[in-house]
């Protein structure tokens, strides 16, 4: 199953393919600036049952050198197989395009940003025929953004340095610059970047800052973060309510028990064991005909 880290990691440069321009910059590597720049099928099927999806592509055009492909890894582990993946993606898109071909690999730890670097050849160490040698971006290299002015001037290479940095303990001045920075953003500019940051936390604990940061500075925002965030209320309470009530009750409440109704995050299920709990021979049955 592909995660939501995963999704942000690259569809964020298919929102804005203009962000690799300015991301490059950060590694070094001196590309023409593009003046047009395409997103293009992501399938990469051969006639042969064998499946292979690069996971963003992108055609830029320079006026400088012409046409040429990226195609964009979102990568969250070291993978043995995946260099020889990536050989057949730029590969792949040579032969089909005949365009020069990049590949942009994104991570959000160190550990897996200082593998992807590696070159790999293709051959023997005397014939490295074809070498493949990706862009990395990662919390090694994209900018810690806590300035909200710095990140106003541009609110996706935050969202990215957000997202790039999920795990370091930095990541929260960067969700508070950006969402500082968000407020003055019309909505349909600050949605899509309200929800790429999200996907882009995954289940780390920066995303239980994100969600009130949202839900407080960005109370225009109606997204199934606020959704989730009010769900997240209403289970709180409703979990209370039945547990007060077997207290009430004189029922004693194993702490297995305690556990799986303070974990239920589904208010209407904590409703159906409310509901239950008024007449429950005991606190195991308020789970009965489950």
């Amino acid at each position: 199953m592909v995660s939501p880290p995963h999704e942000a990691m690259h569809r964020i440069f298919q929102h804005d393919p203009g962000l690799f321009s300015r991301v490059s910059r950060f590694l070094g590597v001196d590309l023409p600036k593009p003046i047009g720049a395409t997103a293009l099928p992501t399938d990469l099927t051969e006639a042969s049952p064998v499946e292979r999806r690069v996971d963003t592509l992108l055609r830029f055009e320079t006026a400088e050198q012409g046409p040429f492909l990226l195609a964009v890894e979102a990568q969250g582990k070291k993978d043995p197989d995946k260099p020889a993946s990536w050989a057949y993606y730029v590969s792949y898109l040579w032969t089909k395009y005949r365009l020069p071909a990049a590949l942009l690999v994104v991570c959000q730890d160190y550990a897996t940003a200082k593998w992807a670097q590696q070159p790999v050849n293709s051959g023997p160490a005397q014939l490295p025929t074809l070498t493949v040698r990706p862009l990395v971006v990662g919390p090694h290299n994209m900018p810690v953004i806590t300035d909200p002015d710095e990140a106003r001037a541009d609110l996706i290479l935050a969202s990215l340095a957000a997202i790039t940095h999920a795990a370091e303990p930095v990541v929260n001045a960067i969700l508070k610059a950006l969402s500082t920075a968000l407020r003055d953003a019309p909505e349909d500019i600050a949605d899509p970047i309200v929800e790429f940051t999200a996907h882009g936390l995954g289940n780390r604990p920066a995303k239980h800052l994100w969600r009130n940061l949202v839900a407080t500075d960005l109370s225009f925002y109606k997204s199934y973060i606020s959704e989730e965030i009010r769900d997240e209320g209403r289970a709180q309470q409703g979990a209370q309510d039945v547990l007060l009530v077997l207290e009430q009750r004189g029922l004693d409440i194993p702490d297995g028990v305690r556990t799986r109704i303070t974990e239920c995050g589904d208010p209407e299920v904590l409703r159906h064991w409310l509901a239950r709990a008024v007449t429950a021979s005991s606190a195991e049955a308020v789970f009965e005909s489950e």
